[in-house]
């Protein structure tokens, strides 16, 4: 075995096993480069990652690939997972060099951890090729690397990288709608989403969207985001038997998935389809997501109610196999109820992509319209459908299953704990907040030192298959999931270990996000105050006061050829626009300007850019429609605030924050008890009169 057998990622324990003499990123591998005077082979990836097992198996398991690869460089193999700060500076640096990047992500540096080539998958012959030439290009013409490494370092020092404008910035709403119909411009008519293919959900984009169509009342953004998430929800990319979306899709119709599933994803789209309920109350996504938080519970919650990061692409070496059906498989399966299983996911004798005679189940009509079509009511279309989906769910759990990433994240951990809390805002109910609680409990009691400072990574051991249970309510609905938790055999006791005390901005960004979400649902102050210490602990280790952004990595972190700040939205938002959204919630809860002025210092920066590429801002784009049009800060106090909170909930205002309870200690609580249970509509620091009903609050927001 090489240096990778002590590590705790499931990632590197994967390579554990190659003949490549494979080492951690850390000292002992960097300080063996700059002794042997050897260039550094830096490749990075995850364990879900269905070409990294693709270029492991062609390259890094075969004897004469790996013999190259330990005679001329120093192998580093790094989870981007667990270290998103190297994987973030390499990936600009392939960028830069390719304008396109991905996973696996191999980079050759110099022995002082600086780039001079990098790419993504290579096949096994261009492989080998690359790296003899590259190895005596280092040898025979040290000089030019050199120059080319500092060429591309300075490229990767500036690469994202904001200026600080000091202007006072007027923003008005013809600034939205300019940003709005650069966007639009993207707009898939037919499919929904953005672009041709591959096709990502990109959660955030959506919510930003909904929001504009919303507030703005432009029906032609409202329709796209509709059609986004009835498609994506129809399409393949979503797991029909077992709820839960795969990563993307390979296609521009959502069809075909590629199959590994993110714990980021899914806590996001839970968000996602839980705020478009409240805005469009349609059925479907409320079964989307119930079926999200039954995934989840069932495939990536720890016993202590963390939840792990991911499943593989790939079982028995080939990609989806888990999740694709022959006809006559559903045949055997459901006999006679197989014709209308059939009809109803499109699936077929020849198979409906590559794989021969395989399907991949989606759906291209409404329950309504199919149920005309066959001439069935309504409820026993959905009613036969479910029963089936039970028989397929449960001979499928038989099969042997995706391999589990059971890394718990904070950062992952944070977007699955606000999912949970939009799911309980939305749909009220009390299972969905419980889990949150437990999740939030977990966070702090495990994820934050002595210190006060976050810990990123918490492992635990590695879960078997769940055992598959005959009752509904569990397997589909996720009741009574831990019942269905079960360990390898021979274990013993469970030990659980935490990572090294090392955290990056997101972790701090999402989960002080999820803990204010948490307050607005429970209106219980300790959430708030622990969002509060861990943002002083961002604004302390992380905020650049100089150029008005927070940096990825803290001030007493390990130092890297680049200290980065992460300011564009991707498939998940950037920590800087999260920052900036959480600190102006803060200063609005606590009264405090010194959180207002670095979240308006952080817009002002970044603003020049919004309109030129609306996608990849969208979250930024959010806090400007908020800075334009406000933020409604609704306090509710009284006996019945928890009912009348419910109650408001039921009304889509997305420019909001929610506070009170019986009692609270927050600025603007201040002498708002008594007897009755009130509801103050506040704006730009002034309240209005106490309303004592819904109407009469909701007639005040009209009227603000």
């Amino acid at each position: 075995m090489n240096h990778l057998a002590n590590s705790t990622s499931p990632y590197l324990l994967q390579h554990a096993n190659n003949p490549v003499n494979w080492y951690p990123w850390g000292t002992e591998a960097l300080q063996k480069a700059k002794d042997e005077n050897k260039l550094i082979l830096v490749s990075i990836g995850y364990s879900a990652c269905h070409w990294c097992h693709v270029m492991e198996h062609e390259s890094f398991e075969d004897e004469k690939v790996a013999a190259v690869m330990n005679e001329y460089f120093v192998c580093i193999k790094v989870d981007r997972e667990e270290r998103p700060d190297v994987d973030q500076i390499y990936m600009s640096a392939v960028q830069l060099m390719s304008g396109r990047g991905g996973w696996p992500l191999n980079c050759i540096c110099l022995p002082d951890q600086r780039p001079i080539y990098g790419g993504t998958y290579f096949r096994k012959n261009d492989w080998t090729s690359l790296l003899f030439n590259l190895a005596d290009f280092y040898k025979q013409k040290p000089a030019e690397a050199e120059e080319y490494a500092i060429k591309l370092t300075e490229g990767i020092q500036q690469y994202e990288s904001i200026a600080f404008v000091e202007e006072q910035q007027t923003y008005t709403k013809s600034d939205l709608e300019l940003i709005a119909d650069n966007w639009k411009k993207y707009f898939d008519k037919n499919e929904g989403g953005l672009g041709s293919a591959p096709k990502f959900p990109m959660p955030n984009n959506w919510i930003c969207l909904m929001r504009y169509a919303h507030l703005m009342k432009d029906e032609n953004v409202a329709n796209a985001v509709k059609l986004t998430l009835h498609k994506m929800a129809f399409g393949g990319i979503y797991d029909h038997i077992g709820g839960g979306f795969a990563r993307y899709s390979v296609d521009g119709r959502w069809h075909v998935p590629h199959f590994e599933k993110m714990l980021y994803d899914n806590a996001q789209l839970t968000s996602l389809y839980s705020e478009a309920y409240t805005w469009n109350p349609d059925p479907l996504y409320q079964k989307v997501v119930g079926e999200i938080i039954s995934f989840t519970l069932r495939e990536l919650t720890s016993p202590e109610y963390g939840f792990y990061s991911a499943l593989d692409a790939d079982s028995e070496g080939k990609e989806g196999k888990f999740y694709i059906f022959t006809k006559t498989e559903i045949e055997e399966i459901l006999g006679e109820d197989a014709k209308l299983f059939c009809i109803y996911f499109n699936i077929t004798e020849d198979g409906n992509w590559e794989e021969e005679e395989s399907n991949v189940l989606f759906r291209k009509e409404s329950d309504v319209i199919l149920a005309q079509k066959l001439g069935l009511p309504v409820e026993t279309l959905i009613e036969k459908i479910e029963v089936s989906r039970q028989k397929v769910f449960e001979f499928r759990s038989h099969r042997v299953r995706p391999g589990l990433d059971n890394k718990i994240l904070a950062s992952w951990n944070g977007l699955m704990l606000k999912g949970l809390c939009e799911a309980y805002r939305t749909f009220n109910k009390p299972d969905y907040l419980d889990t949150a609680i437990k999740n939030a409990d977990f966070i702090l009691n495990n994820l934050v030192n002595s210190e006060g400072r976050l810990t990123r990574i918490y492992t635990s051991p590695r879960r078997q298959s769940p055992h598959p249970s005959s009752s509904k309510e569990r397997t589909l609905k996720g009741e009574d999931a831990s019942t269905s938790l079960s360990f390898g055999e021979g274990r013993g006791e469970a030990t659980y270990g935490r990572g090294e005390a090392i955290a990056f901005l997101d972790d701090y960004a999402n989960i002080i996000d999820a803990l204010i979400a948490l307050y607005e649902v429970t209106f219980n102050e300790q959430w708030l105050s622990q969002a509060k210490k861990l943002t002083n602990q961002a604004i302390e280790h992380y905020y650049n006061q100089s150029n008005g952004v927070f940096f990825y990595t803290a001030d007493d972190d390990e130092q890297l050829i680049a200290r980065k700040s992460e300011i564009m939205d991707g498939v998940i938002p950037a920590s800087n626009s999260v920052m900036a959204r959480n600190l102006k919630k803060l200063g609005l809860l606590f009264d405090d300007e010194k959180y207002l002025e670095i979240s308006a210092q952080l817009l002002k920066n970044i603003f020049p850019h919004l309109a030129k590429y609306p996608s990849s801002y969208s979250n930024w784009i959010t806090l400007l429609i908020e800075e334009i049009l406000g933020i409604y800060e609704i306090a509710v106090t009284g006996e019945n605030s928890e009912n009348v909170r419910m109650e408001i909930e039921n009304n889509y205002i997305p420019n909001k924050i929610i506070l009170g309870g019986k009692k609270g200690s927050l600025p603007l609580l201040q002498d708002k008890f008594g007897a009755l249970t009130q509801i103050f509509i506040c704006k730009d620091k002034t309240c209005g009169l106490p309303a004592s009903n819904i109407r009469e609050a909701l007639e005040q927001i009209r009227n603000v």
